[in-house]
């Protein structure tokens, strides 16, 4: 075994592979925490590991401790309403992985800082399958003395690891990856939503798009969704919608008009509205498919 002992706050679809891969490859997994205990229970059942009701025991009982949570509220939860994973914080690594505002990150380092933990965001470019195959791509930014602790675990999770900056940066350009995505899944979904109200082969389409400008890799991951109408959740709409707003709220410090944004934003905040929030990002061809469009909201 190597080690370092590892506990998990957030077990999603990401959390949980990445806990599996790393123990797969010869860590000892001490305790995992979600807010949902089943998911909790079954996966540190699986690992050999605890299933804690509070996240100050995750830190406890681990040396480095990986965070997967959802957004701005669940982070601050866990780290700042007691008993929160700072309960434990000296000496400790907290490897921060979510897609959250900029401004969190750098309160959650700072506040580290001050206890005397290494804190290191590590938000991540890729899928579910890519965390439990060790093939994540992976941005980093903390200290540099921080992150050079963390490199060697982060280097069984990923194939590509990359430095940033300060406290800040890794999260400002994760939003701007997300922002870009978004963007081309509500562009392709337009252009294809257009393609079938005019009669057009969409299959002949997609073909046609891979040949010349309209390529993209959202054509490759989503495209064959959103004729299929196959929105099994990779990353979901509600995630889009968030990381979307994150970017937004980014370009309006800055005093930029950015309407792209604003308007990919506002269709996944539609999707949210019509009930389908928790569809992959790819079903935000169902609002712009004439024969698709749900009925009113939910």
């Amino acid at each position: 075994m190597k080690s370092e002992t590892i506990g998990f706050v957030g077990v999603g679809r990401m959390g949980a592979n990445m806990a599996r891969r790393l123990r797969d490859v010869g860590y000892s997994i001490t305790s995992i925490y979600d807010t949902n205990r089943a998911v909790a229970e079954s996966l540190a059942k699986e690992l050999g590991a605890a299933a804690p009701t509070s996240v100050a025991e995750v830190s406890r009982s681990a040396q480095v401790i990986f965070t997967v949570v959802t957004d701005d509220a669940a982070m601050r939860a866990i780290y700042f309403r007691e008993p929160g994973l700072f309960s434990h914080a000296a000496g400790r690594l907290f490897i921060n992985c979510p897609t959250i505002s900029p401004a969190v990150h750098i309160e959650v380092t700072k506040r580290g800082a001050e206890l005397g933990a290494a804190v290191v965001e590590a938000p991540m470019a890729s899928s579910m399958t890519h965390a439990r195959e060790g093939k994540l791509y992976m941005m980093i930014a903390g200290s540099q003395t921080d992150c050079k602790r963390a490199e060697p675990i982060l280097k069984d999770l990923t194939v590509s690891l990359r430095y940033i900056g300060g406290p800040g940066k890794a999260a400002e350009l994760k939003a701007l990856v997300n922002m870009v995505m978004n963007i081309n899944t509500a562009g392709l979904a337009e252009a294809l939503g257009l393609a079938d109200a005019l009669g057009l082969d969409l299959k002949m389409v997609t073909e046609v798009f891979a040949q010349a400008g309209a390529n993209s890799r959202v054509l490759e991951t989503d495209g064959p969704d959103m004729l299929d109408r196959e929105h099994s959740t990779f990353f979901a709409a509600a995630h889009a919608a968030k990381d979307s707003g994150i970017a937004l709220e980014l370009a309006r410090e800055e005093g930029l008009h950015l309407p792209l944004l604003e308007a990919s934003k506002a269709q996944y905040d539609e999707m949210v509205r019509f009930g389908l929030g928790e569809l992959d990002k790819s079903g935000i061809s169902e609002l712009t498919f004439k024969s698709r469009r749900p009925a009113k909201p939910i």
